[in-house]
């Protein structure tokens, strides 16, 4: 199977744009963030536009369906620069009628007065950072906002997008199935169709990771977290905002459109520092420090750290630990075609079936409630340890 069959299944792409810099680095934050005094605009509006031009010349002829400004804190960027992005990436691809374009931001006021100045740049989509409506909840997460400015930001937003999604962090040390109900409830009243709810993880590297080694806070029990879990799913689903992924949740059809690529395993293009793609059978990885990343491009013309052909194994495996994420599953046949590979150990795919943990019909395979509780485990345990090319008939 060549290179481009294994990336060219559809003509879709989605674009996905990483801005590196923020106002503070939160402690429970691993993403490729930057605190940095002075920040050129100018200078990284035409690095972008550059690692941007790229990617379109390696991808000619395709349909964009999605950006993404992801960070980072991407409501730091100058409109302008926003806009300049949108406007390239429209010149260089057929962009899809219904394209969806995100934006994310953080509610500080300063961030706030941006919001309308986005959308007349072309975002139509905006993904708040909102994390809890509890001041101490914000302090011990290291947020720059407060609950007054989270609730303002959130309507400066609904009046100034027609699609407001925002996050919460749930989980923290001290939380009860009552105060996490309470918070929920709160959220789901707020009249927004979406909303990402994740459960904190101690990620290494971060400064939560080295609180937790010297015993400074201890993380929620893991047993807790799993109620706080079925609790959120049974609550969501109640009010017509069933999860559609593990930590996503949404009216139907307001589902993420950008992120379904993702875990649908389409091609996307990621440009910006430290951002990934997957395009044409090949990963890519942008040079992560934000001086590097402008060394590179001034040099090659692009950003890129890495990039390298994903074999049909890696692909295969990528492809079903995306999907298995989202409720309605995946299409394991499909997989199989798609990269010539057999992925799946069915004897053991039946046995999570009759306990519960997963469902199978027609050749799709889907996680039940009590198996997203042990995703990592379940992927363990149904991927064949000697994944092997299909029989030729």
């Amino acid at each position: 199977m060549t290179l481009r069959a294994l990336g060219s299944r559809s003509e879709a792409l989605a674009l996905y744009v990483h801005w590196p810099f923020c106002v503070s680095k939160c402690p429970y934050c691993d993403f490729n963030s930057h605190v940095r005094s002075e920040i050129d605009q100018v200078a990284w509006r035409e690095a972008l536009l550059a690692d941007l031009a790229h990617e379109a010349r390696l991808l000619p002829g395709r349909r964009l369906t999605s950006i993404f400004f992801g960070g980072g804190t991407p409501s730091l960027m100058d409109p302008s620069t926003v806009e300049a992005v949108i406007d390239a990436a429209h010149g260089h691809w057929e962009v899809d009628a219904k394209i969806e374009i995100t934006l994310e931001a953080n509610p500080n006021s300063v961030e706030a007065a941006r919001f309308a100045d986005l959308a007349a740049a072309g975002v139509n989509r905006l993904s708040l950072g909102l994390q809890s409506f509890d001041d101490s909840a914000l302090r011990f997460l290291g947020r720059a906002h407060s609950a007054h400015e989270g609730f303002r930001a959130l309507e400066i937003a609904q009046k100034n997008f027609r699609r407001v999604s925002f996050d919460l962090i749930y989980a923290l040390p001290g939380d009860t199935e009552d105060s996490w109900s309470a918070a929920l409830a709160q959220a789901l009243s707020l009249g927004t169709s979406h909303l990402s709810l994740y459960q904190l993880t101690i990620e290494p590297g971060t400064r939560f990771a080295t609180m937790v080694a010297k015993d400074q806070f201890e993380p929620l029990d893991p047993d807790a977290s799993a109620a706080l879990y079925e609790r959120t799913e049974a609550m969501t689903c109640s009010a017509g905002m069933p999860g559609y992924e593990i930590s996503n949740y949404a009216r139907i059809g307001q589902e993420s459109r950008h992120n379904l690529t993702y875990w649908r395993y389409g091609d996307y293009a990621g440009i910006g520092p430290g951002a990934h793609g997957r395009r044409l059978g090949a990963r890519t990885v942008r040079h992560k420090k934000p001086e590097n990343f402008l060394l590179a491009v001034a040099r090659n013309g692009h950003g890129i750290a890495e990039e390298a052909p994903l074999s049909a194994l890696e692909a295969a495996d990528e492809a079903l630990v995306m999907g298995l994420r989202l409720a309605e599953g995946v299409d394991v046949g499909s997989i199989e075609q798609r990269f010539d590979r057999a992925v799946i150990d069915w004897n053991r795919v039946d046995r999570l079936v009759a306990s519960g943990h997963l469902t199978h019909d027609s050749g799709r395979i889907a996680l039940t409630a009590r198996g997203r509780l042990l995703l990592d485990h379940i992927l363990g345990e149904i991927a064949l340890v000697e994944p092997r090319a299909l029989a030729v008939a």
